[in-house]
């Protein structure tokens, strides 16, 4: 089909399904192939252009004082045709190439078509070299991402037909995959020859997968034996997605496929609106044109009727009914009349238009700011393709319809397509709906909308199927891939203590920052538990309370004492050490309280200072009373009659204060050369930081105790060498034993304390000074108070001494 114009646009169309080559002789001369099987919507789509076309050549505010003409040609669904007409539309050549001085009509700027995949690939690839724009109407949309993301279907399986469609497609789409993060459950490829045993192989991997969405790009024919399978084998409860080749096409729309294929979604190019068309449409008439053999052909097999007298075959139907010409299109009904779904049509409108607007805009170039070299412009009398190319990339407009129409830098429109859903209809057939819109031009930037409540489902629940490999890992766990599985397939592994995922699908987990820890959920870093022995804790308020009766014993005692100070159990061996043992007990169990509570300076520099000095004060008073008893023993005698003058008051005194200054001058020393401080160790349990005072100096903590380790055990021996003493009441045995308890609970103090963790070793060591002082108060203190309180008539000196009988 041709019409002269200024400039020619050509075209390349499917009218024909089928290329008939006549058999070869080398007797006659070789007929030229011909076309058999004729396609009324192809043919509407190459009127849409021509329609186009006159709709611009009317318009006064496009290409004004240009006319566009056409050239179209039928490439009967074959590369060798297809490729034959884009080598003629160039070359400006008769179909024929017998003619070798190029004679014929001029050559076109431009090429709307092809619409195949493979026919496009092989003309691009040689009319490239030649800079020669294609614009391509059957746009294919290889990118259906878009309904995966929306529904979260990460796992879905692919079909493909064994063509350049097919295999380009799933390339595409296994790269879209996986950048949204999805993963392609199997791949197969459609058998191009139907082979059965091929065709129940995929059955069978279909339903072996755990995939409940398959997406399908391929054409009816390569699909149909597939879904024949399907229905044989009643496969069920899988969600399709249609391609756009055969997402509108009504051979899967009977009510056969229903039951497996209702619920179908698919991507398919935009319909549209063109005022005017119909009735264009209708118009035509061969008697209009009598040259276009074209429109007879077209004639012929909508009216099933044949323009020669001998009637012909039709689709392999013999016709002999006769062609007037006035037969009226008003009353047939089919694809080439019917304009309520324009969508392929639609597209060629738009490709015609896209090229009409950048030859418009090449005309409106101002000389001397030209884009081309010196800036210059292009000369429309001598128009070259390359030329057009370059204002074919900046196109921008509006269709009447409302559509936005511009090709990004790669030569790609921008994509709009409807969603389709099959759904049945009242007949039991099924019915395409369009539910939503594919724009990736939209304004506010969302790619998809869709009417949800519009989907039919073809599940149990009616709603969409979740289609994954793994459940999604929540907050608090993290992805662990599966050996030999694609990324999709995971396990989701709970983080470490110390560690979180405050995300969805995490990789890895997060370490929480030193002064923090995990919560339970493993979602949130939270700060650790401060742990100290503190006065609210049941473990602080025991030691509290035993060292608060500690210090009420001693009170009471002392009172004892004092008030019978009179008497001579008291008097006895110096009463005065007896007060100053008293007040450094009370001392030790008042040095408790200051190892529980939240450690500060003050107190880590305090606690072992005053418990040190407590027990050094302690231990020399024991140690001068045994020695006190150890020299009025000796003076009774003849040979030790001089040894009290040196175990004098003021001496005992003098020897305390001696010992305890020697305790002073170590703890004075360790405390201004290397101080305890408060510090938080996370050493024990990485969960909590325990607040503890950081002794400072080992070999100052290891002094102190060393010197009162020296100090009982010589207390210890001297007590144990007067144990056997002649007197009723011996206090070298009593010193003995209560420095017997002392030294057993400090020798079990230091391996329990080098092993306790946390707030417990500073529990070791309020025990050892709450053991060792009970131990001392009651072994020297107890047998005197139960004298003075239950049996006074033995507080006399006499029985002291040993002279009353036991039984007065």
């Amino acid at each position: 089909m041709y019409q002269d114009g200024d400039v020619i646009l050509g075209g390349l169309f499917e009218v024909h399904f089928f290329t008939v080559f006549p058999e070869l002789s080398f007797r006659t001369e070789p007929e030229p192939p011909y076309c058999e099987k004729f396609d009324m919507e192809s043919f509407q789509q190459a009127q849409t252009m021509v329609f186009a076309i006159d709709e611009i050549n009317k318009n006064p505010n496009l290409l004004p004082n240009v006319t566009l003409g056409y050239h179209l040609y039928d490439n009967c669904v074959m590369l060798g045709m297809a490729f034959r007409a884009a080598i003629s539309l160039v070359s400006g050549t008769e179909e024929r190439f017998s003619n070798l001085n190029c004679t014929g009509p001029p050559p076109v700027i431009g090429i709307v078509g092809d619409p195949g995949s493979t026919p496009s690939i092989a003309i691009s690839s040689v009319l490239g070299l030649f800079r020669v724009p294609i614009v391509r109407w059957d746009e294919k949309n290889h990118n259906s991402i878009s309904l995966k993301k929306h529904f979260g279907w990460t796992w879905v399986g692919l079909l493909y037909s064994d063509d350049d469609y097919g295999i380009y497609a799933s390339v595409s789409f296994k790269q879209e995959m996986q950048l949204f993060g999805g993963c392609v459950a199997f791949s197969e490829i459609l058998p191009h020859d139907n082979n059965h045993k091929d065709i129940r192989r995929i059955i069978g991997v279909i339903q072996a997968s755990t995939a409940r969405v398959v997406v399908v790009f391929s054409t009816s024919s390569y699909l149909m034996a597939l879904m024949d399978e399907v229905v044989l084998q009643n496969l069920t409860g899988r969600q399709w997605i249609a391609s756009e080749a055969w997402a509108t096409s009504p051979v899967f729309h009977t009510s056969r496929f229903l039951p497996f294929l209702g619920g179908t979604l698919g991507i398919a190019i935009r319909r549209g609106e063109i005022q005017g068309l119909q009735e264009f449409l209708l118009r035509l008439c061969p008697s209009n044109d009598p040259r276009n053999n074209m429109l007879k052909i077209f004639w012929e097999n909508m009216f099933r009727c044949s323009y020669k007298t001998g009637g012909m075959a039709i689709d392999e139907e013999q016709v002999k009914k006769v062609c007037t010409g006035q037969e009226d299109l008003i009353i047939t009904n089919t694809p080439y009349t019917d304009v309520s779904g324009l969508r392929a049509a639609y597209n060629v409108y738009k490709a015609v238009y896209a090229m009409a607007h950048a030859l418009h805009d090449l005309m409106q170039c101002e000389e001397e700011r030209g884009p081309f070299s010196g800036n210059r412009c292009a000369n429309i009398t001598n128009l070259k393709p390359w030329q057009l190319v370059h204002y074919l990339q900046k196109v921008n407009f509006t269709t009447g319809f409302g559509d936005h129409v511009s090709f990004d830098k790669n030569g790609d429109a921008l994509a709009i397509y409807d969603v389709l859903n099959w759904q049945p209809n009242s007949d039991g057939s099924i019915r395409v709906y369009t539910v939503g819109v594919v724009n990736e031009g939209a304004g506010n930037g969302k790619v998809l909308s869709l009417n949800e409540n519009a989907l039919y489902w073809n599940f149990q629940f009616k709603k969409p199927p979740w289609s994954v490999c793994s459940e999604s890992c929540p907050p608090g766990t993290r992805q662990a891939m599966r050996k030999g599985l694609p990324v999709c397939c995971f396990d989701c592994l709970p983080c470490r203590d110390g560690e979180i995922s405050n995300t969805t699908d995490a990789i890895e987990c997060t370490a929480c920052p030193d002064e923090f820890w995990s919560n339970p959920d493993k979602d949130q870093c939270v700060p650790k538990e401060v742990e100290f022995l503190s006065y609210e804790d049941p473990l602080g308020i025991s030691l509290t309370t035993a060292s608060l009766l500690g210090t009420c014993i001693c009170t009471l005692v002392m009172v004892i004492f004092a008030h019978h100070r009179n008497t001579p159990i008291v008097r006895a061996n110096n009463s005065e050490l007896s007060f100053l043992l008293l007040l450094s007990l009370k001392l030790c169990f008042l040095c408790v309280l200051l190892f529980i509570g939240r450690p500060q300076l003050w107190t880590c520099q305090l606690r072992h200072a005053l418990f040190g000095i407590s027990f050094v004060l302690c231990i020399s008073s024991i140690l001068v009373k045994t020695m006190v008893v150890i020299a009025v023993f000796k003076s009774s005698r003849p040979e030790g009659k001089g040894a009290m003058k040196w175990f004098g008051v003021a001496q005992q005194r003098c020897t305390v204060l001696v010992l305890t200054a020697l305790q002073v001058v170590i703890c004075a020393v360790w405390l201004s050369t290397a101080s305890p401080t408060p510090q938080k160790n996370n050493q024990y349990t990485r969960s909590k930081i325990v607040y503890e005072c950081a002794i400072g100096s080992v070999a100052g903590f290891s002094m102190l105790l060393g010197y009162i380790g020296l100090l009982a055990a010589v207390s210890f021996l001297l007590a144990f060498l007067a144990r056997n003493l002649p007197d009723n009441f011996n206090e070298a045995k009593f010193i003995t034993f209560s420095m017997l308890i002392f030294c057993a609970v400090w020798i079990s103090f230091v391996p329990a304390y080098v092993s306790s963790p946390g707030k417990y070793a500073v529990a070791v060591e309020i025990f050892a000074i709450l053991a060792s002082s009970f131990g001392l108060l009651v072994a020297i203190f107890a047998p005197k108070c139960y004298i003075i309180l239950l049996h006074p008539e033995r507080n006399t000196k006499k029985a002291i001494m040993g002279r009353e009988p036991q039984n007065k």
